[in-house]
């Protein structure tokens, strides 16, 4: 039998180092992050676990039901650790929505909320996912969030406003305790996007101590754009897993783009769209190879 993904989680927690998050816009992303681990896998040994990210708008582009068929059938065909999250929801209603198609994990973003409205709905969505699993034997995480670090896979030329205040550890202590979250994402450093100038970097000290008063796996959004010691040192500080966006729709897109200019006769889509597919395999290969310590 499989194991969950809180096992998985727990594992990588031991281990020292962290699972990817890769979220997906179309089939050809899931080919390309799928493909990346199952080789990588395949040459090591060891399945390696990943984890699929819907974000609202992407669970509008590939479906939510669709989502949730697609990543079940390649975990049941392959009986490979492959998960699904529902990214960065803000609603109690969309969270909801999510927990009953199927999804193996979500996240309620409340990061734009006052501290008490975050931890209210936060809350909510634990007591509901708790709920359904006492009830049907499902194991679905809850994930919050505590710290505004921008929204969007945008490349811009600064940091945004407002962004990049980090999340003490007395808040995360307070916020993990009232609520009741599987997972925890704190701010430490990083920034949704990439930033032309003025380069975010992680705090392992900080993600130290939110992990030492959590007592619960952190997860580190706003990975593109970071230094691979920003990762090295965040997992070693206790992240336990990494989100990975930005980095992979700008590999797509430029891929994608050369292979249209390249081929101006061809019309064939998978054809077009094999590049953009083994751009992003080439990105996740190497994050996952980061992300566990392989060399």
């Amino acid at each position: 039998m499989m194991k969950t993904l809180r096992e998985y989680i727990k594992e990588a927690e031991k281990k020292g180092v962290a699972i990817g998050h890769f979220n997906i816009s179309n089939l050809e992303g899931l080919h390309g992050i799928y493909n990346a681990a199952k080789n990588l896998s395949a040459s090591g040994g060891v399945n390696l676990p990943v984890v699929i990210g819907l974000s609202e708008g992407e669970e509008g582009a590939v479906g939510r039901e669709e989502g949730v068929a697609l990543v079940r059938a390649l975990r049941e065909r392959d009986n490979y650790p492959i998960f699904l999250n529902a990214d960065h929801h803000h609603s109690f209603e969309t969270v909801k929505k999510c927990i009953d198609s199927g999804f193996d994990t979500v996240i309620f973003d409340g990061t734009e909320l006052s501290f008490e409205e975050n931890i209210k709905i936060s809350k909510e969505c634990v007591d509901y996912a708790h709920k359904i699993n006492k009830e049907t034997g499902r194991d679905i995480l809850v994930e919050g969030e505590l710290g505004f670090i921008g929204s969007g896979s945008i490349i811009r030329d600064e940091i945004p406003e407002g962004a990049g205040v980090k999340t003490t550890p007395e808040n995360a202590e307070k916020f993990v305790k009232m609520t009741g979250i599987d997972l925890f994402a704190p701010s430490v450093g990083s920034i949704h996007g990439l930033i032309r100038q003025g380069k975010p970097h992680t705090d392992p000290e900080l993600i130290a101590q939110i992990k030492k008063v959590t007592g619960i796996p952190l997860v580190l959004h706003g990975g593109s754009g970071l230094t691979d010691e920003d990762f090295t040192n965040a997992t070693k500080a206790g992240i336990s897993m990494v989100h990975i966006n930005t980095e992979i729709r700008v590999a797509y897109v430029e891929a994608l783009k050369k292979s249209l200019i390249d081929n101006p006769e061809e019309v064939v889509p998978y054809k077009i769209l094999q590049p953009a597919v083994e751009a992003i395999e080439k990105i996740v290969e190497a994050r996952l190879k980061l992300f566990n310590h392989i060399k």
